[in-house]
């Protein structure tokens, strides 16, 4: 299931290169929350899934929805808009393990060993080693501050949103939890991007299949996943996982995109890879 994981939430990159040149970022997120709302619904009441009978229970699923699916992906997507670098973006991100691990023992109790610290350690570096190729050409005084700040503004909601969700929503039902947490997300999503952009939408083959894909596969797929494994896993560990994303999205966009791919970058990705592994390790 981890490697399940890491391999679909990788293709979220991919599948927001192919669809932002046709909508905004704000107006992407809100089609796609109020599909994936109609699809899960859908399939709650068909398969007579549980709603929650709790106003706690409710309210906290309402918070998680708005820091893992608003926050998040609102701030990458926003960051990227800004002239972030994708690369630049995914390094700031990938500092999630790090910090759940800095914050999981206070939270939840979670210890984390001297191993887990070097595991971290050593996969943030393999992320920057990854990265490093990309970021060629960015100087401190160019950088695009803004963007940065929303890069921020993701890497705060997926950490506070992943903690969050192992206190306060490991009981609920996949189905019906997703649904309402998406609600909570698009309930902020669609007045921000009628306030600030102009919704207009180019509805091309790609930008169609980009949706459908984010829709499906992230949304649906490795969200479930992601709740999952933080419902069986300690936070560190799960958080860990996202050091593989960026190795794994580089693959696939050397695959699809022809993008150059350095001895430097597949370096970094098997020390990214045994970071992670040290990490989840249990020995």
């Amino acid at each position: 299931m981890p490697a399940v994981f890491v391999v679909l939430w990788s293709t979220g990159f991919i599948g927001a290169k192919f669809g932002l040149p046709y909508a905004e970022p704000f107006t992407f997120l809100s089609l796609r929350f109020v599909a994936v709302i109609a699809l899960l619904g859908g399939v709650a009441v068909v398969m007579r899934a549980p709603w929650p009978n709790d106003r706690r229970l409710v309210g906290h699923l309402a918070v998680s929805g708005l820091l893992v699916h608003g926050l998040y992906l609102g701030g990458v997507f926003a960051a990227i808009r800004d002239g972030l670098p994708s690369g630049l973006t995914a390094l700031v991100v990938g500092l999630q393990p790090l910090l759940t691990a800095v914050v999981t023992g206070r939270l939840l109790g979670e210890v984390v060993s001297r191993r887990q610290w070097g595991g971290l350690a050593l996969g943030l570096a393999g992320v920057a080693m990854v990265l490093s190729t990309r970021l060629t050409g960015l100087e401190w005084g160019t950088l695009p501050w803004r963007a940065l700040g929303f890069a921020l503004v993701a890497l705060l909601g997926m950490t506070a949103g992943t903690l969050y969700q192992k206190r306060f929503c490991t009981g609920m039902d996949l189905r019906t939890g997703a649904v309402l947490q998406y609600v909570a997300a698009a309930l902020v999503m669609l007045p921000l991007a009628a306030l600030t952009e102009t919704m207009r939408v180019e509805w091309t083959g790609s930008f169609i299949f980009a949706l459908g894909w984010l829709v499906l596969v992230l949304s649906v797929g490795a969200i479930s996943l992601l709740m999952m494994l933080i419902r069986q896993g300690e936070a560190a560990r799960v958080a860990s996982l996202f050091y593989l994303v960026p190795p794994v999205t580089a693959l696939m966009a050397w695959a699809l995109f022809d993008e150059r791919l350095s001895a430097v970058g597949l370096a970094g990705m098997v020390l990214a890879a045994a970071g992670v592994a040290l990490v989840v390790s249990r020995r």
